[in-house]
C-alpha cells in the first residue's frame, strides 16, 4: 500500500526551472536555428521524459502521459487529415477556384483585407467552427490576396481574426460550448459576456485592417482579367460546384461532427467533380484524396494556388499535433503545470488579479501543452472555486477562458491551430501571428475589463451560474 502511495513532489521553484529549460531548447531551436518545431519538440520531450525518470517516475507513468496528453488530440487530428482531403476535392470539383473566380469580381486591392476579415468572420459565426472556415474561406482569400499581390502574413492575419471571432461568440462552437459548460452557466449569458470584449477587440481589428490596406497597390485590370480567364479555362466555374459548401455549413447547423461533416463535404466534391468529368479514372480520385490535387494549367502562380491538399499534405502537421501534445501531457503528469497554476491562485484576493491569472493560466496552458480545449478546462477547473470565494458571477470566468483560451491557440507556433492554419494554408506561423489582430487584442481587453469589475458586482447574493 505504501508503493502505490509513493508520489514524486515537485515544487514550484523546480517546476520554473523545468519550464525555463524548455523553452530556452524550443528558443533556440525554433527561432534561433529556424528548425522546424517537430524536432525542437521532440528534443524538449526527450529532455523532459528523461528528467523525470532521473526524478523518481517510472517508465509507465511516462508512458501513461505521453498517451493521456496524446488522447485528446485524436478527433482533432482527424479533422486535420479530412481538412487535407476536402481541399484537393473542392479544388478537383471548381469550389474553390469557383469562389476565387467570383472573389475576384468583388474585391478590390485597397478594401481586401477588411472584407477577407468580415467574411470569415461571417461564415465562421454560421457554421461555428474555425477550421472549417480557414479551409474552406482561408484558401480561396490566400489565392485572392496572392494575385493581388497582397502580403500572405497580412492575409491569412486577416483570415484567422475574422474565423477565431467568429468561433468565439457562434452558439454553434465546440469552444464557445465547453467554457460556458465549465463555468455551468447559460451559453447565451456567456456569448452575451463575450460580446463585451470581442466586439472591440472586432472594431480595433478591423480599423486596423482598413488601414493596412490602404497602403496596398493597385493592381492592374488586365493581370486580374487574364487570371479569372485562365481559371475558367482550366475548372468548372459555376454555382452548382457551391453545392459542397452549401451541405458542409448545413451539416454545421445540424451539428453534426467535424469529421463526419468533413467527410460528406470532401465525397460531395467528388461527386461534383465527377459529374463535370465523368471519364476521370478511380484511382485517379483516391490519389487526389491521398495526395492532394496536382493543377497543370501553365501559369506557374495558378499552379501553385491550386497545387494543394491531400491526407498527405497534414502528415508533418499532424506529428507536430502528436508531439506536442505528448510533451503537455507528461508536463501534466508530472504534475508540473498543476503545482504552477494552484501556486498563482494563491495570490488571489481581487477581481482583477483573478481575471489575470486566469488569463495566464489559459495562456500558458496554451503555449506549453498546445491543446486549446485543455487552456479552457485547466484553468476552469483550477480557478473556479476562486470565483466562488469571491462571489464573483462566473461569466467572468467563462469569458476569459474563452478569450485567452480558444483564440490565443491560433497565435502559438506549436499548438493545434496554429499548426493546422501553417498547414492548411501553407505558412509558416511567425510569418502571420504578427498580423493576427484579434487573437492578440482579445485577451489583453479581457484582462482590462477585469479591473474595472464593480462591488456590487461581486457582493451580489444570486451569482450568475
Amino acid at each position: 500500500m505504501k508503493k502505490e502511495n509513493k508520489t514524486v513532489h515537485i515544487g514550484v521553484a523546480e517546476a520554473v526551472l523545468i519550464l525555463i529549460v524548455l523553452f530556452c531548447i524550443l528558443g533556440f531551436l525554433i527561432i534561433g536555428l529556424h528548425i522546424s518545431p517537430q524536432v525542437p519538440i521532440l528534443t524538449a520531450l526527450t529532455f523532459l521524459m528523461f528528467y523525470g525518470k532521473i526524478r523518481g517516475f517510472s517508465w509507465n507513468d511516462i508512458m501513461d502521459g505521453l498517451e493521456s496528453g496524446i488522447k485528446p488530440g485524436i478527433i482533432p487530428l482527424m479533422i486535420f487529415l479530412m481538412i487535407g482531403s476536402l481541399i484537393a476535392c473542392w479544388i478537383f470539383s471548381g469550389t474553390i477556384p469557383t469562389i476565387m473566380y467570383f472573389g475576384f469580381n468583388i474585391i478590390s486591392a485597397k478594401f481586401f483585407l477588411p472584407t477577407v476579415f468580415i467574411v470569415c468572420s461571417l461564415v465562421a459565426i454560421t457554421c461555428g467552427s474555425s477550421f472549417t472556415t480557414v479551409s474552406t474561406m482561408g484558401i480561396a482569400f490566400i489565392g485572392i490576396g496572392t494575385v493581388l499581390g497582397i502580403n500572405p502574413g497580412l492575409t491569412v492575419g486577416a483570415i484567422v481574426s475574422g474565423a477565431f471571432f467568429g468561433a468565439n461568440v457562434s452558439p454553434l462552437s465546440g469552444t464557445t460550448n465547453l467554457a460556458a459548460g465549465i463555468g455551468e452557466i447559460d451559453l447565451y449569458t456567456h456569448i452575451k459576456s463575450l460580446l463585451l470584449t470581442d466586439i472591440p477587440a472586432f472594431v480595433i481589428s478591423l480599423v486596423i485592417y482598413f488601414f493596412l490596406g490602404l497602403g496596398t497597390k493597385s493592381v492592374r485590370l488586365t493581370q486580374v482579367t487574364l487570371m479569372m480567364q485562365q481559371i475558367k479555362g482550366h475548372f468548372w466555374v459555376s454555382p452548382w460546384t457551391l453545392i459542397p459548401v452549401v451541405l458542409l455549413l448545413a451539416l454545421a447547423w445540424m451539428k453534426v461532427p467535424a469529421v463526419p461533416s468533413l467527410i460528406a463535404g470532401s465525397a460531395m466534391g467528388l461527386l461534383v467533380g465527377f459529374i463535370h468529368n465523368p471519364k476521370i479514372s478511380i484511382s485517379t480520385l483516391a490519389s487526389y484524396v491521398m495526395n492532394g490535387y496536382v493543377a497543370h494549367t501553365g501559369n506557374k502562380m495558378l499552379d501553385a494556388l491550386f497545387s494543394k491538399g491531400g491526407i498527405s499534405s497534414m502528415l508533418s502537421s499532424a506529428a507536430l499535433i502528436i508531439l506536442a501534445l505528448a510533451l503537455g501531457g507528461t508536463l501534466i503528469k508530472f504534475n508540473i503545470i498543476g503545482v504552477l497554476i494552484n501556486k498563482m491562485s494563491s495570490f488571489v484576493n481581487t477581481p482583477g488579479k483573478l481575471v489575470l491569472l486566469t488569463a495566464l493560466g489559459s495562456v500558458g496552458v496554451n503555449y506549453l501543452v498546445g491543446e486549446q480545449y485543455l487552456s479552457i478546462i485547466l484553468p476552469g477547473q483550477t480557478f473556479e472555486k476562486s470565483y466562488d470565494r469571491l462571489k464573483l458571477p462566473h461569466k467572468y470566468l467563462t469569458r476569459t477562458l474563452n478569450d485567452a483560451g480558444a483564440a490565443v491557440n491560433s497565435i502559438v507556433p506549436w499548438g493545434v491551430s496554429g499548426t493546422f492554419i501553417s498547414g492548411a494554408l501553407q505558412i509558416e506561423a511567425l510569418k502571420y501571428i504578427p498580423f493576427a489582430f484579434f487573437p492578440i487584442i482579445v485577451p489583453l481587453l479581457t484582462i482590462i475589463l477585469g479591473f474595472f469589475v464593480k462591488k456590487q458586482t461581486i457582493t451580489k447574493k444570486s451569482l450568475d451560474k
